[in-house]
């Protein structure tokens, strides 16, 4: 690898509904826009050279698009992306589904040294990646961290920022989440998240076949018994919404979290620490209690909930045989009864879309009782993450402040290795820097619970 890289950055897959807006989001930080920003070169790569340039047109408009370096890469083609790895600190990708696509990318990432983002959904291919490469992305120093967008930065620091609400001696036990999304439109998805769901129906053995093969390492310690299962459908009427599980990333990414914290528990060292980081992150952690994590999906009627479970349904039964997932690909917007298409969502659905994610934590006054025999819960508080549309807008907003992070505090992050975000960022001003740009973090009550 150069010694000094060509770009600080490089968005492969700019050219994608997910990516042009990424790009859009990234221009906002170049360093002649922001003469503070860590961003100071930018390149986009891709397939196809004259989309990416109608997508720099696009990302810049009403302006003239800035000169970027446009570079030609494809993911069948292992050589041109250690070509565009070795010219790169960084590299953002947005292309998934990222268990057909993702793994060269990694692996090219792994050869040239170079820093690793994306804003996989995909339980298999991070646990895959995790389980194949770490140990050779530790020793080549390069970092590798999925999961820096919508899935599951929110959930991840959403769950940090509520138990740290706790002040000792109360200790949390459980903590369930619980996602809304809103609109004054139509809710409209990412086509690629709805492949992924249906290629992770079909590749779900895969998935409990890896964590088989795997060794089993530390459980968090958590105060108190595990919370029972509860009703399929609850209504919450503090919250005023019906809610339902679903099979969601954001619980994996999260325990992966917690573990690695009980393996560390002042955190993840930094290559090479300032002291006042040292500090900052061991005092971080200090502050952190593990508890039990689940996430709901949540509407305002009950007719929302049952549409949830019927395109859960429509994916868990078709997605399971090659003509039925040939259906549910073919045929999108009818299987996701309208929440999803293949052209995507018009610029005034993305915009008139926004998210809520409650976090309902329940735990213990006094850390003593809570090992006593037929103990229950006896405080609650709720804290509430809120931002804009999810896929484009939040998803960009916080894969360029991760990237932003990593170019700019590169020292106090860990040396390399494969990370879930919550681990790495935790301890950063990854929060602030949210919340500066749209993403709310907020205390919405505590109280005591009755027995």
């Amino acid at each position: 690898m150069a010694e000094t890289p060509l770009y600080d950055v490089i968005i492969l897959g700019a050219s994608g509904f997910t990516g042009k807006y990424v790009l859009k989001e990234t221009l906002k930080f170049l360093n002649t826009q922001k003469p503070t920003s860590p961003l100071k070169s930018v390149a986009i790569a891709g397939r196809n050279p004259s989309k990416l340039t109608q997508s720099l047109s696009w990302a810049a408009h009403p302006n003239s698009p800035p000169c970027i370096p446009i570079l030609t890469t494809d993911t069948s083609d292992f050589s041109s992306l250690v070509n565009i790895t070795s010219q790169t600190r960084l590299l953002l990708n947005c292309v998934g589904p990222f268990r057909l696509h993702g793994e060269p990318v990694v692996r090219a990432c792994l050869e040239t040294g170079t820093d690793y983002l994306d804003i996989c959904g995909e339980p298999e291919f991070m646990e895959k990646m995790e389980a194949q490469y770490h140990n050779q992305a530790v020793e080549n120093g390069c970092l590798v961290i999925s999961a820096c967008g919508f899935d599951s930065i929110p959930a991840e620091l959403g769950l940090l920022f509520n138990s740290r609400q706790w002040i000792p001696p109360s200790v949390p036990n459980s903590v369930e989440a619980y996602l809304s999304l809103e609109s004054e439109k139509r809710i409209v998805g990412n086509f690629a998240t709805y492949e992924s769901a249906v290629l992770g129906v079909a590749n779900a053995h895969a998935l409990r076949r890896l964590r088989k093969s795997r060794s089993r390492k530390a459980r968090p310690q958590i105060p108190g018994p595990p919370p029972p299962k509860g009703p399929t459908i609850e209504q919450n009427k503090d919250l005023g919404i019906w809610a339902v599980r679903l099979p969601s990333a954001d619980s994996a990414v999260v325990r992966r979290t917690l573990t690695s914290l009980t393996e560390n528990p002042s955190g993840l060292h930094g290559v090479n620490e300032s002291a006042d980081h040292i500090a900052k992150r061991e005092a971080f952690w200090s502050t952190v209690k593990p508890a039990y994590f689940g996430v709901k999906m949540g509407t305002k009627s009950l007719l929302g909930i049952l549409r949830l479970i019927t395109v859960g349904v429509f994916i868990g039964i078709l997605g399971n045989f090659s003509f039925g997932r040939w259906l549910l690909l073919k045929f999108p917007f009818l299987f996701s009864l309208g929440w999803f298409r293949k052209k995507g969502p018009t610029e005034a659905e993305v915009c008139s879309a926004s998210f809520k994610m409650w976090f309902v934590a329940r735990g213990f006054s006094n850390i003593s009782t809570a090992s006593q025999e037929n103990t229950k819960p006896d405080t609650e508080i709720i804290t509430r993450v809120t931002g804009p549309e999810i896929g484009y807008i939040t998803t960009p907003i916080i894969l360029v402040q991760c990237a932003l992070i990593t170019l700019n505090q590169r020292e106090n992050l860990p040396k390399g290795g494969v990370y879930p975000p919550g681990i790495v960022y935790g301890p950063t001003d990854l929060q602030e820097q949210l919340q500066q740009n749209g993403i709310s973090f907020d205390v919405i009550s505590k109280c005591g619970l009755s027995s």
